[in-house]
């Protein structure tokens, strides 16, 4: 496949997402916001396999694993930092020790400051990508949040910056940003972000899509009759992550699959190169991040790239499908 454009990079037609190397970590509640425990030597082998595989952009954030991520990244890219585009994000305050989240930050200062910190974690001098993790930020505020970015860039802390949010009127805002590159939002085929998509190809930005796999429901491992650890955060956190439901593959969710699953399985597909096959349909600006936990993981979503894209015609049988 043909690299993807992001800013003035080429990248690799899909990324790698970090969150669930992080390990754990929780919310203010004390509820798991990570995958749980991790073994960092197998998450550095996996990156080591996407290095070798092809794949150079790994999409981090601060608040994944309270730093453990980036320091794991960091760990990894060692003495590789010229093969890789990092990006990572801002905008959540933690307790690296208690591995808590505990609140917001948008002030200037504190922006600086943690920038500081994901560049010591990430043991590198710049940062390619900068994004805003604030989903639903107040538009009216962005002002600010700019200034600080541009700030950054100016000292060269960070290249260009980006923000991950679903929703287009604040896309629309942002994307008047000198720097502002790329947009971050959730896109799957059985969760689609059409708006934002056709928003990133209008404006020429690039639409990194996380969940291309809906939280694994797209691996094909999971049936109706298959329950989830109780401590998988699938199971804890079924508000924030419509996939699961009770412990359980979204049974909706599980009825559209299967009617479009000989689609996504062609030309000896899995269902998860199928599901990587469908958003690389959808423009040459579609970049996904899978997660991954281990080595297989990250070499069976990486095999899709020999595939390529799902047809014009295969896109149009989907779309009719799920109508």
């Amino acid at each position: 496949m043909q690299l993807r454009q992001l800013g003035e990079w080429k990248v690799s037609p899909m990324g790698l997402g970090c969150w669930a190397i992080g390990g754990p970590f929780f919310d203010q509640d004390h509820k798991p916001c990570g995958w749980g425990k991790v073994d960092d030597a197998v998450s550095i082998s996996a990156i080591h396999a996407a290095l070798d595989a092809g794949i150079n952009f790994f999409d981090t954030a601060a608040v994944y694993g309270a730093g453990h991520s980036e320091s794991v990244l960091g760990k990894a890219l060692a003495n590789k930092r010229q093969q890789a585009i990092i990006a990572t994000k801002f905008g959540l305050e933690f307790d690296e020790e208690t591995k808590t989240i505990s609140g917001t930050f948008d002030q200037h200062d504190a922006i600086i400051c943690h920038c500081e910190n994901s560049l010591k974690r990430l043991g590198t001098e710049y940062i390619d990508l900068y994004q805003l993790h604030l989903n639903d930020y107040p538009v009216e505020n962005l002002a600010a949040i700019i200034y600080s970015l541009e700030h950054l860039v100016k000292l060269g802390k960070i290249r260009a910056y980006a923000w991950s949010t679903d929703y287009l009127e604040r896309a629309k805002a942002f994307a008047l940003a000198k720097h502002c590159i790329a947009f971050q939002f959730q896109n799957n085929v059985l969760d689609q972000n059409s708006t934002m998509v056709d928003f990133c190809a209008q404006h020429n930005k690039t639409a990194i899509n996380r969940g291309p796999l809906a939280m694994g429901l797209l691996s094909g491992k999971y049936q109706h009759s298959s329950i989830l650890d109780k401590d998988d955060i699938r199971c804890i956190n079924p508000e924030w992550l419509k996939y699961f439901v009770n412990g359980k593959a979204s049974p909706e969710l599980l009825e559209k699959l299967a009617g479009i699953q000989s689609i996504l399985t062609s030309k000896g597909r899995t269902i998860n190169q199928g599901a990587l096959a469908w958003i690389w349909g959808l423009g040459e600006h579609t970049l996904p991040i899978p997660g991954f936990r281990n080595q297989a993981q990250v070499l069976s979503n990486a095999a899709a790239m020999e595939q390529g894209p799902l047809s014009s015609a295969q896109m149009e049988e989907i779309k009719q499908l799920l109508k």
